[in-house]
């Protein structure tokens, strides 16, 4: 729960817990509705990952097969209906908020697939060595495009922190929709020319690609949360859902790239995909699938900007509460101070993990090429990649269903998947003879394909999830850029190394990269699933006023800390009993200072307080609080620290 300024601080209970025995059944009850959901303990007060192993499974898996009836029956209430209603409601909760990802996807990883079209359109150029063009720029493509990336994660996770996400979100996708009209109409005097404007064309695209990272991130958890002082239910059980669903909008976009590309060559090279290509049905069709998403995307810079006006509502509630205007320094200060492993575990897995998903996508050609004998036709390459994509979006969506489980969770998933893309490209490295012979070619290509799975129902997914979730609301964003900026480093390793080695070689390189993500994630990275958000920003406040040793919930949980942190001992001051008794104490604090904020407005001193949730105090809880209005309270010495009476409700 956030139990608003006083949370900041936390009470200082004295030894009398004399009001909480006293308690009547229907206060009990009440107290435990707000601070123990049934979704997260059980009916003795039991948090989930505090019971024995077996109670664990099973109160997990009885409630999950509840919620998931529920959601059935939910569901085929909307189709009775309207038997639409259910995509409408897919498409306005899942499919608007990863809009921006799916034509990331979409145009980003359309350059793996137009290579191979224009090596056999315009071979002197784009064929190495090039007659007429200059090789270091045909390379640059793929450089300047990752490197636009980077600066867009960088520069838009901080003006998203410091502007909000709404600002984010409408820069993005602007940059995008100006960067696709230059890449559609790029052209030059000489074809070096050419690809010289289609080189920093994707440089400024990728400017607006990189800035998607961190605000769709952070904005869609953000959403799911909610700005309310009591969490919800679909934040502890479906956050990483919500995101996720979001994430692999970008699956789909890859998929619509592919099959645009085939049709649009079938429609401007006289219905056949087999060569010789002509210029002029390369230029036709790639500048028509830029073209495309363009429409989509001026779309998306008119939705969010006057239909998501309320997608920064989480962040300027937390800067509220910290007295915040601008970016927040000292959060982000405290922030690398606190959680700089956390930091190690989601950059640094995000890099290996971008070895191996960037490397893939940027140069899948080499790796088709192989299934296909590196045939002169692109049209068989195209048609695997379709299958190759059609497999990544079943890790995907497997990766969305189960990402909220308990029982396996984001740490879980991604450890095996990038244990298995290391197990998935090792096995070939070292036999990579025996996989590629004609023979034995389908054991090569499933295992290619079992990859991209694994790589999606695994690290892809995950890494872009725990990059914000693990960090407080006020540097969210920048964390995350920053995350997925050293990610991106990763592609540019990747396709700098891939200039310089052969394709066995990239495989005896890339195995390591999953085994050391493997490494970072059990060492460094905490398990956020289950644990609600709200009390993660319930311990960041006591952290940002000095006294972390004061809080004693969950997110101090052993199951919620990483490897690292438990050596450290930071969870030794995980007490249950005293947090519930901390939690009444907390809201004790906000329901005084609510009273008094309503005393003012009567008399004329104060103007009403949108963030003010009047509903959170039934009659049990003000009953109780005025019954118990003495004891065990907050010393009034230690209700603010020394020297902060401008928290103060007096003042």
């Amino acid at each position: 729960m956030d139990h608003g300024p006083a949370a900041l601080h936390g009470p200082e209970l004295n030894s009398n817990d004399a009001p909480i025995r006293d308690m009547t059944h229907n206060e009990r009850q009440i107290f435990d509705y707000l601070l123990r959901p049934d979704d997260s303990y059980d009916e003795h007060g039991v948090y989930w990952a505090d019971m024995p192993l077996a109670r664990r499974v099973k109160f997990v898996s009885s409630y999950d097969a509840k919620e998931t009836a529920k959601e059935v029956s939910s569901v085929w209430t909307m189709v009775k209906a309207d038997p639409l209603s259910p995509l409408a409601y897919y498409f306005k909760n899942m499919v608007l908020p990863g809009a921006g990802l799916g034509l990331e996807g979409y145009v980003l990883f359309s350059i793996g697939n137009l290579t191979p079209l224009y090596t056999a359109a315009f071979p002197n150029c784009w064929k190495k060595p090039s007659k007429i063009c200059n090789d270091n720029w045909i390379s640059a493509v793929e450089y300047l495009e990752i490197i636009g990336i980077i600066v867009g994660q960088c520069l838009v996770g901080v003006l998203g922190d410091w502007l909000g996400r709404r600002w984010g979100l409408i820069q993005d996708a602007t940059i995008m929709f100006i960067g696709l009209l230059m890449l559609t109409a790029s052209w030059g005097v000489t074809q070096n020319g050419w690809v010289i404007c289609y080189a920093w064309s994707l440089f400024f695209y990728g400017v607006g690609v990189g800035g998607e990272y961190p605000m769709t991130a952070t904005s869609g958890m953000e959403n799911a949360v909610g700005s309310g002082k009591v969490s919800t239910k679909e934040d502890r059980l479906h956050r990483g859902r919500k995101v996720t669903s979001a994430f692999l909008m970008q699956g789909w976009g890859q998929l619509a790239n592919q099959a645009v590309l085939i049709i649009l060559l079938l429609v401007f090279h006289h219905g056949s995909g087999n060569p010789k290509y002509s210029e002029v049905s390369a230029q036709w069709t790639f500048r028509i699938s830029f073209a495309l998403p363009a429409i989509g995307t001026l779309w998306l810079v008119y939705y969010r900007t006057f239909k998501m006006r309320s997608a920064g509502k989480q962040l300027a509630a937390a800067k509220k509460k910290s007295k915040v205007t601008g970016y927040d320094t000292q959060s982000l200060k405290l922030t690398f101070g606190y959680f700089g492993p956390r930091m190690i575990a989601t950059a640094g897995a995000w890099f290996a993990n971008d070895i191996f998903f960037y490397g893939n996508k940027l140069f899948q050609s080499n790796f088709i090429g192989i299934i296909t004998h590196k045939g002169t036709s692109i049209m068989p390459g195209w048609l695997y990649n379709l299958i190759n994509v059609g497999v990544s979006l079943c890790g995907y969506y497997l990766a969305s269903f189960l990402i909220d489980n308990k029982l396996y969770g984001r740490k879980k998933m991604q450890t095996v998947g990038f244990l298995m893309d290391f197990i998935l490209f090792v096995i070939p490295a070292f036999n990579y003879n025996y996989f590629t012979s004609p023979e034995h070619i389908k054991g090569f290509q499933a295992m290619y394909f079992l990859s991209s799975f694994f790589n999606q129902f695994g690290p892809n997914a995950v890494t872009f999830l725990v990059a914000a979730e693990v960090y407080p609301t006020p540097i969210r964003a920048t964390a995350h850029g920053f995350s997925a900026a050293v990610g991106k480093l990763g592609a540019l390793t990747a396709a700098v190394l891939y200039n310089y080695i052969d394709t066995q070689q990239k495989f005896y390189v890339v195995p390591w990269f999953g085994l050391a993500g493997v490494v970072l994630t059990v060492l460094f990275l905490p398990d956020t699933t289950g644990l609600d958000l709200k009390e993660q920003e319930r311990r960041w406040q006591f952290i940002r006023a000095g006294r972390e040793q004061d809080y004693h919930g969950v997110a101090v949980h052993p199951k919620h800390l990483s490897l690292w942190e438990r050596f450290r001992g930071v969870g030794k001051h995980y007490n249950a009993d005293l947090d519930y008794k901390q939690k009444i104490e907390e809201m004790r604090a906000d329901w005084e200072m609510t009273r008094a904020r309503h005393t003012a407005e009567k008399e004329g001193h104060m103007q009403d307080d949108d963030d003010d949730d009047d509903s959170l105090w039934s009659s049990d809880v003000s009953t109780y609080f005025e019954r118990t209005g003495g004891t065990p309270r907050m010393l009034p010495k230690e209700k603010y620290p020394p020297g902060d009476e401008s928290e103060s409700p007096e003042r």
